[in-house]
Formats: structure tokens, C-alpha cells, sequence
């Protein structure tokens, strides 16, 4: 968020040199694309060939069926997308074929055997767009790295240490939504094996007997039969693997209320995976997604300015009752790395901290709910080890103590560290308690892939995160979730972007669409509330698109939000009083 009239023409200057053309140009190589925010948090751009040449011809490749010779042996791959073709191939006589779908994007894994507190390297050779490979479940940090354009084949190689109770990673390969299908060859684990298990023992059946138990508004029970042989199990999700588990039961988290989900598992050991069982559905409850105590079902979030830049100057008491979160910003960084404070601004017109707390309590008392923004434009807040996430949740925690906050937001514009940031976020969530409300308002560029540090974190805390509120300006051309290019300003900008984040991992009442509440709010990215109502009515009704529509509607959607309520007191509060009603009316 912005602090001045006219913010950072410089970033968006930017942005549209580095975006135009939708990473499209294989120029782009890797340092441009960790500088655009695209892997991060361990993830790295395409290594040069021969990268991993070395580590893999010292150490036996732990990786089955590595060139994919044996068909999908040892590998699964999400809604039927993979198969085995005998060109192109990298080597030998087969290679991997996966074409990802709107809703898919053609993930194929393996569970690998591996020793704790070791070092290892994943290489592969891919071919097509939007290639990713990828280890998780490493009990540390897990990594990914990836190609935007490989017309041949390219080596992609990372690596990564084991936890210190980590027995078995999972490593894979997938492509973007929507996208055409992409190959994969010569997939290697370098580093040492782990307990293989007895080599004659076979491959688990299926288990059997899934049932659907207990579910609440974000989580649904499962739990089945024991297999002969089986040393754990995963659990799919509409097609996608979401959990691995040791034992027969498992607890989904992270859903939309009120919604109906597939649920499938299969057995695993050291052999592979066992074909999945028979599917079952489970419906959630009615409610609320995700953290957040008493905010609705559906909600208008808004930034109040304690500053004065030519908008409107507000005092809590007087920001439009259409409004259900109220982020006030910002916090400053103190002197302690990780650490805030806050201080009203003499500008703001208060008498004193008091009645700025008694506004705090009153909005309370309606229904609302007042968080602290963390970050903006000119946000300098860095959250980069253990010590740090502490001081920060911390210092968050006693600013909700003194002024009574619900929550915080976080606006860092400037990237942040997915590992401790998660950290921070769920301390903070050990100190307040189930009531705690977390936003986020990241910028376009944070949420185009799965891989990079924003999306990662809201994924990590999916189970306490409230809403992400992406900010849908200063941006320029972005990709959709279609793996086309939308302008700003568009009603399929709002809704092919929203996209990405609705199906790569977030649930609906976990996405916003942020927008400027006047032209003056932003240097770039306005456009009128008829557009904004008219992207909401798509998701949440499957009405009112333009070129793009999304697969299926999304009818948890939680609202949207503006920057700010000072600009739109300035505008008449034009844009709450038709995207509140709005938002307000959705199913």
C-alpha cells in the first residue's frame, strides 16, 4: 500500500518491462526470474546443464524408474494427466508426457526412502512451459525450481537436508494450469539411500473401506482399513495429494464451508504406491474458512490512513460502516531486528491514544474487526531467522494488547522469507488465540506461482490465515490462471488471477480482490466498481465475465478490499457504496 497520491511509478516501470510478454521470453534466464519474485524460499530458476552431473555420478540415483523406460511405474500422477511417449526422450527409449488442465497442473510424484540430517540434489531434464521440479516433506525446507520456456531439453537441478526424523521425500515433476503439455527424462536423487525395507516385499494394494467422518466449516474426518505392508499412506483431495500420513486416519484441513470434496488414499512402502482406493465425498459445514473469529462469510477490508497525503483524513469512528476490516496503517520497524511499534499520527486529528483505542472498541462493538497493517510502500520490516520471527510476533502481540487489535496485516512490498515468516505468523497465532485475524496484501507478482515466498506462506498457514486480499495494481500485464496474458483494468485481469490462487491452494473465503478506491489511490490499476461487482459476480456466480471464465464458480469467495478508506471518503465513498452491497449479496 501506498503512502503517497501517486505511488512508485519507478515499480511500475518495472514490473511492466519485466511482465509484458508474460515471462514468455526465454531471455528471461534465472537471475531475472528470482528478481520478478519467482522461486523463491529455495526454489531457483534452471540450473545450467551438467549442474548436477557430478553429484549424481558419485551416488546411486535413489529416483525409480528415472527415465521412465518402465511406463508410470513407481510414479502417480494427479487426474490421470501422465503417460510414458517414445519421443521426444532425453534418454533411452521413453520419457515423461503430462498435459496439466484448467483445475490440474499435471503433477507426477514419488515417495523416495532417504536418511535424516542428509544432504541431497534432485536434478531433471524437462522440455516445455512452465516446467517445476520439486522435493517436499524434507522436515525442512522444501524446495522447487523451474523453467518458463524450454523449447529442448534443460536440466533443472536443486537440493536440499533432510529433517532430523525425515525417512522418505517426495520428489516431482509439474506443469501450470491450463498450459500445454510439458516432458520430463533422467529424473535423479543423488545422496544417500535410505532403509529400503525388504526388497522382495511388493507393492500394497488399495485400501479399502474409506469413510467420511466428523467435518467442520474447513476440515473433513477420514479414516480406512490397514494394508498388509503398507509403512504409511497419502490422501488426495479432488485428484491432488494433500496429506501423507503413518497411520488409517487423517484430518483434511484448509476447506471452504459448505462444500463437497472427493477424497481418495493410497498405501505406500519402499516398493511405491499402491493404486487409490475407491473415492468418497465429504461435505463441510456452514461457516467461516480459515482464522478469523467474527469476520463474515463474505468481506470488505479497507486500509484507514494514520497519515495525512491528501486524502481524505479520517478517524476510525467516521470510515464507512460498509467496511468489516479495518487495517490500520502502518506499524513502524523499531530498532530490533523483526520488531514493530506503532504511533498515532498528530496529523489524524486524535486528542489523544484513548480515543483512538475507544474508535478501536466502538467499530468492535459493530461487528468489525481492526487489524494492524504491517509493511506498505515504505515498509522496511525484515523477518529473516528465528530470532527475528519472534520480536515479531512479539511486538504484534503487545500492540494487540495495548490497542486492542483483532489481527495483523501483512504488506511487506518488498519480499519476505516464507520459512520464518510462517514461523512468526504462528506464534503470534499461539498468543491470541483462535480469534486472531491474519490478511495478507501481496502484489500481483507474489501470487502468479505456488512456488513463490507469499503464496507459500499463506499456503503454510492456511489453517489460521483469514483472507489474502491481492493488490490488482501497479502491476501491468499478468498471467492467468489459463497461462494467458490479461491487461490491468480488465474484468478477466481480476478473475483469471484470482484464479491461480483458488486453485492452487487457497480456499474461496481465503481470496479478495484488492483494488485502488479512486484514481488517485494508485498510479495505475483503477477501474470502476461496475468492474470490480462484475469480477465478483463471475467467481462467486459464474455471471458477468468477459473473455475468461473460470471452470467452476466459487460461491465462498470473501469480498474484496480497497486501498483506502481515506481515498474513497475523498471520492464520496463511491466505491464502498457499491462494492459493499455487493460483496454483502454474494451466496
Amino acid at each position: 500500500m501506498d503512502r503517497a497520491p501517486h505511488p512508485r511509478p519507478n515499480r511500475l516501470r518495472r514490473n511492466i518491462a519485466r511482465l509484458t510478454g508474460a515471462f514468455a521470453a526465454t531471455a528471461l534466464g534465472a537471475t531475472a526470474l528470482v528478481a520478478l519474485g519467482g522461486p523463491a524460499s529455495g526454489a531457483t530458476a534452471g540450473t545450467a546443464p551438467g549442474a548436477a552431473t557430478a553429484a549424481t555420478a558419485a551416488t546411486a540415483n535413489l529416483a525409480q524408474n528415472p527415465g521412465f523406460e518402465s511406463g508410470l511405474s513407481g510414479w502417480t500422477c494427479s487426474a490421470g494427466s501422465g503417460t510414458a511417449v517414445a519421443s521426444p526422450v532425453h534418454g533411452g527409449s521413453a520419457a515423461l508426457k503430462a498435459t496439466p488442465a484448467g483445475s490440474d497442473n499435471a503433477r507426477c510424484a514419488q515417495t523416495v526412502a532417504v536418511k535424516p540430517n542428509s544432504s541431497y540434489t534432485l536434478g531433471a531434464w524437462v522440455q516445455g512451459s512452465y516446467v517445476y521440479l520439486g522435493a517436499s516433506g524434507t522436515g525442512t525446507t522444501d524446495v522447487s525450481t523451474w523453467t518458463p520456456s524450454a523449447t529442448g531439453w534443460q536440466q533443472l537441478s536443486t537440493s536440499f537436508t533432510t529433517g532430523a526424523n525425515t525417512t522418505s521425500v517426495t520428489i516431482y515433476t509439474h506443469g501450470w494450469y491450463g498450459q500445454p503439455a510439458y516432458y520430463a527424462d533422467d529424473i535423479s536423487l543423488a545422496g544417500p539411500g535410505g532403509d529400503p525395507g525388504d526388497p522382495g516385499d511388493p507393492v500394497p494394494g488399495a485400501p479399502s473401506g474409506l469413510k467420511a467422518g466428523s467435518a467442520t466449516s474447513s476440515s473433513v474426518d477420514l479414516s480406512w482399513s490397514p494394508v498388509t505392508g503398507a509403512t504409511g499412506y497419502n490422501v488426495y483431495r479432488d485428484g491432488s495429494k494433500v496429506q501423507s500420513v503413518g497411520g488409517t486416519s487423517a484430518t483434511v484441513t484448509g476447506l471452504a464451508p459448505s462444500t463437497s470434496y472427493q477424497f481418495q488414499v493410497t498405501a505406500t512402502n519402499a516398493a511405491g504406491e499402491s493404486p487409490r482406493s475407491a473415492a468418497v465425498t465429504g461435505t463441510t459445514s456452514a461457516g467461516g474458512g480459515g482464522g478469523g473469529g467474527t469476520v463474515p462469510k463474505h468481506a470488505v477490508t479497507g486500509y484507514w490512513q494514520n497519515f495525512n497525503n491528501g486524502a481524505a483524513v479520517q478517524k476510525l469512528r467516521d470510515v464507512q460502516d460498509q467496511y468489516d476490516i479495518i487495517a490500520v496503517a502502518f506499524a513502524d520497524a523499531t530498532g530490533t531486528p523483526g520488531a514493530v511499534d506503532f504511533t498515532l499520527d498528530p496529523a489524524v486529528g486524535y486528542g489523544s491514544e484513548q480515543q483512538f483505542k475507544d474508535d478501536i472498541k466502538a467499530k468492535q462493538a459493530a461487528g468489525k474487526s481492526v487489524v494492524i497493517s504491517i509493511g506498505g510502500q515504505n515498509g522496511t520490516v525484515s523477518i529473516n531467522d528465528s530470532t527475528s520471527a519472534s520480536n515479531f510476533a512479539n511486538s504484534v502481540y503487545a500492540l494487540m494488547r495495548e490497542y486492542g487489535f483483532n489481527g495483523v496485516d501483512i504488506d511487506l512490498e518488498n519480499g519476505l522469507n516464507a520459512t520464518y515468516m510462517t514461523q512468526a505468523l504462528r506464534s503470534l497465532s499461539a498468543k491470541a488465540g483462535s480469534g486472531l485475524v491474519i490478511t495478507m496484501a501481496p502484489q500481483t507478482i507474489d501470487m502468479q506461482s505456488t512456488s513463490n515466498a507469499y503464496f507459500q506462506t499463506a499456503l503454510n498457514i492456511k489453517d489460521i490465515l483469514t483472507v489474502v486480499n491481492m493488490q490488482y495494481y501497479n502491476s501491468g500485464s499478468m498471467l492467468g490462471c489459463d497461462g494467458k496474458v490479461y491487461s490491468q483494468g480488465s474484468v478477466d485481469f481480476l478473475t483469471a488471477l484470482a484464479c491461480i490462487q483458488l486453485e492452487g491452494g487457497l480456499s474461496p473465503s481465503q481470496v479478495g480482490l484488492g483494488l485502488p478506491a479512486s484514481t488517485r489511490g494508485a498510479g495505475s490499476g483503477y477501474v470502476s466498481p461496475t468492474v470490480v461487482n462484475n469480477a465478483l459476480d463471475c467467481l462467486a456466480r459464474g455471471t458477468n465475465c468477459g473473455s475468461f471464465k473460470p471452470s467452476r464458480t466459487y460461491p465462498g469467495l470473501r469480498g474484496a478490499m480497497t486501498w483506502s478508506t481515506n481515498w474513497d471518503a475523498t471520492a464520496g465513498n463511491a466505491w464502498s457504496n457499491a462494492v459493499g452491497p455487493k460483496v454483502h449479496g454474494l451466496p
